[in-house]
């Protein structure tokens, strides 16, 4: 959180928002469904891949607000295994830019000490994807800082699967399958991002209301925030708001609460000189 003070100018909006967030209440856990490149990209007239390039800048952004924020991870959604039924050319651009981006990235995630992970079936990539995902990975392994997460050729369901298969096959190497009990900490440690803490916040740009088949298991409990703000238009003092909106909700996890909750009343919050009174939920 100190961090980001000192990198922002003192009255400006970021600045403003920045100051009112409490660090004791951070996320440890951002995940982001990064939509609406396409969208840009035809807003404009341009190829959808020009879209996917102009989201690079709105990565580069979070990913270092982040960081300078001091979370623990943050997920990133950025190729599902249903877009494997997009135009090849498409796919094959993003490739192209995914490995222009680790490139030019790495320097940035050092000098953050952020440590990159990739998850979701990355066998079945490009072996130059692969290649350049894993140079990056052992590069940043030693990094203690913020864990980013690539969710790549990833999919919810896809998740589970492997996880219980790999249960089912851990079990048939030890003899005791006829024994096996599948529990949820047994499917939590198998999962790809088993050691991390679950997403506190689950924020999806371009106003869509569904999760896309995304960290199904893990967002049990993640509060939701949807913007209308398409990927590459996604700036800074929009993971700031976000954030101060997560803060001013209470969260129960099926329990009960003592607050405004409970006594009817709405809670009241100040930002920028305004008063926001947020609906119950």
């Amino acid at each position: 959180m100190k961090e980001l003070l000192q990198a922002l100018t003192p009255g400006e909006r970021d600045w403003r928002i920045a100051t009112q967030l409490d660090p004791k209440r951070l996320p440890a856990h951002v995940a982001i469904i990064m939509d609406g490149n396409g969208r840009w990209a035809r807003q404009r007239n341009l190829p959808r891949i020009m879209g996917h390039k102009a989201g690079v800048n709105a990565v580069r952004t979070t990913v270092e607000t982040c960081a300078q924020l001091g979370l623990e991870a943050l997920t990133l959604y950025a190729f599902s295994v249903e877009n494997w039924k997009r135009p090849r050319h498409e796919i094959e651009g993003l490739w192209r830019l995914l490995r222009f981006y680790l490139r030019g990235e790495l320097p940035t995630l050092m000098r953050n000490d952020i440590q990159l992970v990739a998850i979701g079936r990355l066998e079945s990539l490009p072996d130059n994807v692969q290649n350049e995902l894993q140079s990056v990975m052992d590069k940043t392994a030693a990094n203690r800082g913020m864990r980013l997460n690539l969710a790549i050729n990833y999919g919810g369901r896809t998740e589970l699967l492997d996880a219980v298969n790999a249960i089912l096959e851990n079990a048939k190497l030890e003899g005791n399958l006829d024994a096996l009990e599948i529990t949820e900490e047994g499917i939590s440690s198998h999962l790809y991002t088993t050691g991390l803490k679950d997403p506190d916040l689950l924020i999806r740009t371009s106003g869509e209301m569904r999760i896309s088949n995304f960290l199904l298991w893990q967002i049990a409990y993640a509060e939701l925030f949807v913007t209308d703000t398409l990927w590459p238009d996604f700036k800074r003092t929009d993971l700031l708001e976000a954030i101060f909106d997560f803060q001013n909700r209470e969260r129960r996890f099926g329990g009960l609460a003592c607050g405004p909750a409970l006594t009817g009343e709405s809670p009241v919050y100040m930002l920028e000189e305004e008063v926001l009174e947020l609906p119950l939920a």
